[in-house]
């Protein structure tokens, strides 16, 4: 029993050292640098370095990484991709938080001219002349208002009616264009205006606007023209104007459709309060009263546009600028039954050029201080115009009473055709029947005329200046204009107080201007100083 126990003992001490030893060897082997796997094993190890050789172009490097993750079978984890960046213009998402929804993306220009773009039409216009399109450009323009440099289309063959409108917007974006290919009429029933107001289609407060096209806007004034009552001012040289069956001026009649619109006549386009504004290529007819005005702008460009309406027309300025500075105005055509262009106080640096005038009551700084206000008007040339029967050629018209100054205005290469008075200084300017005499006046010095030539049917020349503030620096030169006979009393050349140089011979002789200066000048005081 002893001897079976002792070798049954001995023979499993053996089995359980033989199972060790081969354990022994083979984890040794395993660590050992002659240690080759089995063929299945090799195959596959080779054929997932041959992918990592071609991505990383190092077997060697490739397999640490392979292997860095876990065993050599388990696949590489693949590397997060970088997060998209948020994009830096308007696409972005409006926060929760934001009450103003955000604008569509603001389009970069293109050379094919596209881009953002309204066209009325597709705001509910129908273009048919007697539909009201008022709400249909209203929508249009809060639409192209929120996109810089878009555009509002008006196309051609469409006549549409729109009533009062402003083209408003301090928040508007800059460099809208409005393209004005079709045809904009204005209401003609005295509903649609009320009480009366002063302007049509008005464009205010905006960062670059142009007004551009081949289309028209017409005011449909001749009901309004009709209905002028007496109390209407008049231009003060009808007075000059004496016609040879007659001794009194023609005085405004009333007819049988008075009463029927309201006595606040609109200008049919004005531009307000707005920086870099552009109008071309338009027709502008039959305002009720002024056809284009810019108020309070800096940086105007008018050129190769219209405007037409007849001369006997009343107080239908052209284009009117008060308060602006920086502006163009050339190669346009203006007959109207007013001044085609009109300068009034706090203008500066205005050039005007290439300017077909007539009818109308040509090209005038004025009239100023009026109501003893202060006017303020610098840096002004007319130059290379032609004058066509107009009641007026150039003129600076100022009132009794007024303050301020009128200072370098030059006059230059002008063509007189039929005009009945080619040049004129009025400081007694009144557009009533009577009007108060008052000492102070608006201070004009350095005006000049050079090249003035053609014919005239009243009075070529006319200056009447104040007493208390006489014209200074007055000069004529190259001036030629001849008598045409018409049906009006004609005179010699006029001047009052005027003061300045003639520096050539003049036709007809002009020798009532006073050479030098007065004698005893009043200077102006602060309150007539204008900051120039």
């Amino acid at each position: 029993m002893s001897g079976f126990s002792f070798r049954s003992l001995t023979f499993m001490l053996l089995v359980a050292f033989l199972v060790w030893s081969s354990n022994f060897e083979a984890c040794m082997g395993r660590r050992g640098r002659h240690w080759r796997p089995g063929r299945a094993a090799s195959s596959s190890l080779s054929k997932k370095k041959g992918k990592t050789s071609h991505g990383s172009g190092s077997g060697g490097s490739s397999s640490s990484h392979h292997h860095s993750g876990g065993s050599s079978g388990s696949k590489p984890k693949p590397k997060p991709k970088p997060k998209a960046k948020a994009p830096s213009h308007n696409n972005a998402p409006t926060p929760s938080h934001s009450k103003v929804p955000l604008p569509p993306p603001v389009p970069k220009p293109r050379d094919d001219d596209q881009g953002y773009s309204y066209n009325v039409l597709d705001f509910g216009a129908k273009g048919d002349g007697s539909s009201d399109d008022t709400k249909a450009f209203q929508a249009a323009w809060a639409a192209a208002c929120k996109v810089a440099a878009s555009k509002i289309i008006v196309p051609a063959d469409y006549e549409f009616l729109v009533g009062p409108i402003s083209f408003s917007g301090p928040y508007c974006q800059p460099n809208i264009l409005f393209q004005l290919d079709g045809t904009i009429v204005a209401p003609s029933d005295s509903k649609s205006w009320g009480k009366g107001l002063l302007q049509w289609l008005e464009f205010t407060k905006l960062r670059g606007i142009t007004v551009q096209g081949k289309g028209m806007i017409d005011g449909r004034g001749s009901s309004w023209w009709q209905d002028t009552p007496y109390g209407d001012p008049y231009d003060d040289e009808l007075k000059l104007i004496i016609p040879l069956n007659s001794t009194h001026p023609p005085i405004p009649i009333r007819n049988e459709l008075s009463g029927k619109m309201p006595s606040v006549k609109p200008t049919a386009l004005r531009f307000y309060g707005s920086y870099n504004v552009t109008v071309t290529g338009i027709t502008i007819q039959n305002s009720p009263q002024c056809h284009l005005k810019f108020d309070n702008c800096d940086g105007v460009l008018v050129h190769d546009m219209s405007v037409s309406s007849p001369g006997d027309s009343p107080n239908t300025d052209g284009i009117h600028l008060q308060n602006s500075k920086d502006v163009l105005i050339h190669s346009s055509n203006l007959a109207c039954g007013d001044d085609c262009i009109s300068i009034q106080t706090g203008c500066s640096n205005v050039y005007v050029h290439n300017v077909n005038c007539g009818p109308g009551h040509g090209i005038s700084i004025g009239s100023l201080g009026k109501d003893n206000s202060k006017a303020c008007v610098s840096n002004i040339t007319v130059r290379d115009i032609i004058m066509h029967s107009t009641m007026n050629g150039v003129r600076v018209k100022t009132w009794q009473g007024g303050s301020g100054s009128v200072q370098g205005v030059l006059f230059s290469n002008i063509q007189m055709s039929e005009v009945q008075l080619p040049i004129v200084i009025d400081q007694f300017y009144c557009d009533k029947s009577t009007c108060k005499n008052q000492t102070s006046a608006v201070a004009l010095s350095g005006i000049t005329y050079e090249r003035i030539r053609g014919t005239y049917t009243v009075k070529p020349v006319h200056f009447a200046c104040s007493d208390s503030l006489p014209c200074v620096d007055v000069t004529l030169n190259s001036i030629e204009l001849k008598p045409l006979q018409q049906s009006y009393h004609m005179y010699d050349p006029f001047c009052w107080q005027t003061f300045g140089e003639l520096r050539t011979p003049t036709l007809p002789p002009i020798s009532c201007l006073q050479i030098g200066k007065p004698a005893n000048n009043r200077v102006a005081s602060e309150h007539d100083a204008c900051d120039l």
